[in-house]
Order: C-alpha cells, then sequence, then structure tokens
C-alpha cells in the first residue's frame, strides 16, 4: 500500500495527543507505516474490571483506535460506521500492544483489522483479542 501524500508518523502522533480520550487512558503511538500501525498501553489497575482484567471496553477503544490510525495513515481523516471485536482470552499483562492494518482501501469504504496483544514478561505476548472495522473518510 501506498500512503496518502502527507503521511507521517508525527501527524499520528499529533492526532493521538489531540483526542482527550487517548491521553486520559494513555494510549501511545509506537509505529506507523502506510496502512499500519501499532500502539501502546501500559498496564494500569484503573483500567480493570471486576476481575483484574483489562476492560473490555478498553479493549474495544485499543482495537477501533488501532483500526483508525491505521486507515487514517492511507486516506487521512475517517469515522467508523461498523466495529466488531471478539476477546480471545483475559487480558493482562505488563502492557498491551495493538497492531492495525488496512487490507482493503476503497473510494467509499476502508476495512481495517486490529490485534491485540498483551505482553507477559519482555519480549513474550499472546494474542487476547481481535477487532474488524468498517470506515468511512471523511472530506476535508
Amino acid at each position: 500500500m501506498t500512503a496518502s501524500p502527507g503521511f507521517d508518523l508525527e501527524r499520528l502522533v499529533a492526532t493521538n495527543a489531540s483526542a482527550a480520550f487517548n491521553r486520559l487512558v494513555g494510549f501511545e503511538v509506537v509505529s506507523a507505516g502506510a496502512g499500519e500501525v501499532e500502539l501502546r498501553l501500559p498496564w494500569r489497575d484503573d483500567l480493570t474490571q471486576y476481575a483484574g482484567h483489562l476492560h473490555a471496553g478498553m479493549i474495544a477503544a485499543l482495537l477501533d483506535t488501532a483500526c483508525g490510525f491505521a486507515a487514517a495513515s492511507i486516506v487521512g481523516s475517517v469515522t467508523a460506521s461498523h466495529f466488531s471485536m471478539n476477546c480471545l482470552r483475559p487480558a493482562v499483562g505488563r502492557c498491551f500492544i495493538a497492531k492495525g492494518v488496512t487490507p482493503r482501501v476503497g473510494r467509499r469504504q476502508i476495512f481495517a483489522r486490529a490485534e491485540l496483544f498483551a505482553e507477559i514478561e519482555q519480549g513474550k505476548t499472546v494474542l487476547v483479542a481481535t477487532g474488524e472495522t468498517l470506515l468511512i473518510p471523511l472530506a476535508g
């Protein structure tokens, strides 16, 4: 895939920093390329659910953001029209890494998917969730 003429990592970092929710919970843009992105979220006890796992709402936010940023790296501003996720195991770890990709980019729709990994020890990760998003480009 080729990047849009204005693509750069700094733009996605700035977009992430401009989102109050992303700042509040601590999303970090680790890397980005044409049609792909990697986000990181350090473990935080205050983002867990009753059993001590990362809350499903936070899992969804990470997956959705990874999908949106991956698409934005190609076409610019986007918004989601459909999102789904699958939780595969309890999300517990030192940090979480969301990897988003855009396998299909059309004029009116963009399909993106993401995987969320929990780092359970230095360098060792397990897949905890997957997500898919259908996005539409925003004019301007």
